[in-house]
């Protein structure tokens, strides 16, 4: 590690919400006597910083390193702001705008008196200003306060690193608290989990605390089991006595059954959680049930003109020639005409066929040019390959939620919200299954009430990976206009995807499953030897032209002979043998070329959960600092990572079932067998079937497969939403 010292000159880049910067610094001291020479009188520094001030004293703790772009920087981990100890200095710095109240002339009075230490002497005791001729209370106050706020960011930062944080956790706990931070730091460190790992802070507090069963500990205990309770099942509210069991599991709390109902109360009395009809509600969830259910109230209440569509649907017809049956053309007018539609399908139904038909038509309607189809449509989906596709189906933008709403990952909030809200007239939302209550709720803060609502789904597949079952309740609610598409377009007189997916919704597997079709085949194998027939089909595809971008293979499960670990090992080395450029992350091997799989939602570098891309480089930067650095295309989005940032990554030449929500894949390939145990079950498989658009292979044992289409593990979900809707379109 080096040290250098000098003053920040300009500011580059700077995030007010966790504090990471870049500029331009002015170099006086180096610790290092080998960089002296070499080193430029003004350089670049990255790091983050609290409270950022210009043309000030700072010392930094980092390295050098070799940015792919900007060339030579130096990163940063720790700094110091120290206050002025030498006798020009401290006057200087008190005549300067960082101090209010003191001039040249009384800077001048308080170094003649208390020389270098006048500062300290200050921050200790506020009535040494006494001393100074001409001073005043108000002035005495104004000199005070400036000098413990210059301060005031170095002595947050060393607290917080003394606590245990990080310094770009030090950064977004300061910028996001500032004056309450001592409180917080002082009375209850669990209020910094919307920004900080429950666990982390978890073993932050127990590390500078003795007592297990400290009061606040406890309660937040219990919020945080609530979390994982619908982390773990997507329920909305729970029992109380769940909750107890749970906390005494994940957290070894046991308390008197009696105390911990106390706290309960007190919690819902500080409005952390909502208790109703015995019913236990995290304040978040049961607000965003709310919202949901006000927001489409109002929707619904705007005027809505009907409009005569038989002839231009027609017009359309032979335009495109296709030909639409009668429920996607009641689709079609039934959207156009009102202010809520919910259309839902499985595949073959002609889903995207429907959306595509209900923005020309609504173009056409309004004569909207190229600006008026950007500030009139929205196009959305919960992940960026159903927004591609949805791109690909109309010819217009398509955008993730997230990015709609302009959604920052450091603060987990929108810029898009109910005081900021998109104008757009007509919104079509594909994947609808997907969403959750939190991001549905989101999005309905972020548009205005006269609006066109399109959702579109399958209510069939599996549900939201966070809280809540949305479409499932909006549908049941019975008070949205709710167009189900029965009819199934074959794509061969002999196909039979759609149609299995359909059996498999409906528990009434036919004896026909295992007979191979234009579009389908079973091929029967033990769990030993899926594998290696996995590996003979793909090998005998790639001599056919099939490769990776349009073959993929779906399973329910990570671990496990035949879980997506080990299939990636497999499937990465035939599909990329190349030994050449290779980079180790724990203990999985990434070789330039791989397909690989988006872990997370990155706003900042436009690429989202589920999003698939390849590895086009891997470099080792060879600097006095070791850098690796992986570029990973994304559709020719361009994402540059260090080794760290590859724990939001995996091979993705197999991937889960529940990750491939959302996308649809030329051929398919899923293996199938006992050993997936519970995870082998009917909406699992009927969504990983319903993925492929070509060509499926089911590969293992079809008596699993048998059973798993008649396992109703998927539990139903707690959810009130149903109800809410009710209560709200009939009181109001």
């Amino acid at each position: 590690m080096s040290v250098i010292e000098g003053k920040i000159k300009s500011s580059i880049f700077y995030n007010e919400t966790n504090g990471y910067f870049v500029g331009l610094f002015r170099v006086s001291k180096v610790s290092d006597d080998n960089l002296k020479e070499n080193l430029k009188k003004v350089i670049t520094i990255t790091g983050n910083i609290l409270d950022l001030k210009l043309e000030t004293k700072i010392i930094l703790e980092g390295e050098f390193v070799l940015h792919e772009r900007f060339g030579w920087q130096f990163k940063f981990d720790s700094y110091e702001i120290p206050l002025p100890n030498e006798n020009e200095d401290i006057i200087e710095f008190l005549s300067s705008p960082f101090v209010k109240g003191c001039g040249k002339k009384t800077a001048v009075q308080i170094v003649e008196i208390y020389g270098a230490k006048s500062l300290d002497i200050i921050k200790e005791d506020i009535n040494a200003l006494d001393k100074i001729e001409g001073m005043n209370e108000s002035k005495k106050n104004k000199i005070y306060e400036s000098i413990l706020n210059y301060s005031k960011s170095s002595d947050t930062i060393l607290r917080l690193k003394k606590l245990g944080f990080s310094i770009e956790e030090a950064g977004r706990i300061f910028n996001k608290f500032r004056s309450n931070i001592d409180d917080i730091l002082n009375n209850n460190i669990y209020l910094l989990n919307e920004l900080i790992d429950f666990k982390r802070l978890d073993n932050i507090f127990l590390n500078n605390s003795e007592d297990k069963l400290d009061k606040r500990r406890v309660k937040a205990c219990i919020l945080e089991t609530m979390k994982t309770i619908s982390n773990n099942t997507g329920d909305i509210y729970y029992d109380g006595s769940m909750i107890y069991e749970y906390l005494v599991k994940l957290f070894s709390i046991n308390i008197d059954y009696e105390v911990y109902q106390d706290y309960l109360q007190e919690l819902e009395d500080e409005l952390f959680i909502v208790i109703l009809d015995n019913k236990y509600y995290l304040q978040e969830n049961y607000a965003c049930e709310v919202d949901i259910a006000e927001l489409l109230y109002k929707i619904s209440q705007n005027n809505s003109r009907t409009y005569n569509y038989e002839d231009k649907i027609e017009t359309l017809e032979k335009k495109l020639e296709i030909e639409y049956n009668a429920q996607q053309k009641l689709a079609i007018t039934t959207a156009l005409n009102n202010n809520i539609t919910i259309i839902s399908g499985g595949p073959g139904t002609g889903k995207t066929t429907i959306i595509n038909a209900i923005v020309k038509l609504y173009i056409e309607k309004n004569h909207l040019d190229s600006l008026g189809i950007i500030t009139d449509i929205a196009l959305l989906a919960p992940t960026g390959r159903a927004s591609k596709k949805m791109s690909n189906a109309t010819g217009i933008n398509a955008s993730t939620i997230h990015r709609y709403l302009k959604w920052n990952k450091d603060s987990n909030d929108f810029m898009i919200n109910e005081n900021n809200k998109n104008p757009q007239k007509l919104i079509i939302v594909d994947e609808v299954s997907m969403i959750d209550t939190s991001l549905m709720a989101a999005l309905l803060k972020g548009v205005n009430s006269n609006i066109k609502l399109i959702l579109v789904g399958d209510s069939f597949q599996l549900p939201s990976v966070g809280p809540g079952l949305v479409l499932n309740d909006l549908i049941m609610s019975d008070l949205f206009n709710y167009i189900p598409l029965e009819y199934i377009y074959r794509q061969s007189e002999n196909s039979y995807i759609p149609f299995l997916a359909r059996e498999i919704k409906n528990k009434d597997l036919s004896e026909e499953f295992t007979i191979k079709r234009d579009d389908y085949n079973f091929i029967s194998a033990s769990n030993k030897d899926i594998r290696s027939i996995i590996e003979m089909i793909i090998k005998k595809g790639i001599e056919k032209g099939y490769n990776e971008n349009n073959l993929q293979v779906l399973a329910p499960v990570y671990k496990g002979e035949n879980g997506i670990d080990n299939l990636n090992i497999m499937l990465s080395e035939i599909f990329n043998p190349k030994k050449e450029k290779m980079l180790t992350y724990g203990d999985i091997i990434y070789k330039e070329n791989d397909k690989v799989l988006q872990l997370v939602n990155d706003a900042d570098n436009n690429v989202f959960n589920g999003d698939i891309g390849f590895i086009k480089s891997i470099k080792t930067i060879n600097n006095p600092y070791k850098k690796e650095i992986i570029t990973i295309d994304f559709d020719g989005n361009l994402v540059s990572l260090e080794k760290k940032d590859l724990k939001n990554i995996r091979h993705a030449y197999a991937i889960t079932i529940h990750k491939s929500q959302g996308s649809e894949f030329d051929h398919v390939i899923m293996p199938i067998t006992y050993h997936y145990g519970s995870m082998l079950y009917n909406k699992i498989l009927y969504t990983g079937v319903s993925r492929a658009k070509k060509s499926l292979i089911l590969i293992g044992e079809p008596m699993a497969f048998y059973k798993g289409v008649l396992n109703d593990y998927g539990n139903k979900r707690k959810t009130t939403l149903q109800e809410r809707l009710r209560n709200t379109f009939i009181h109001k």
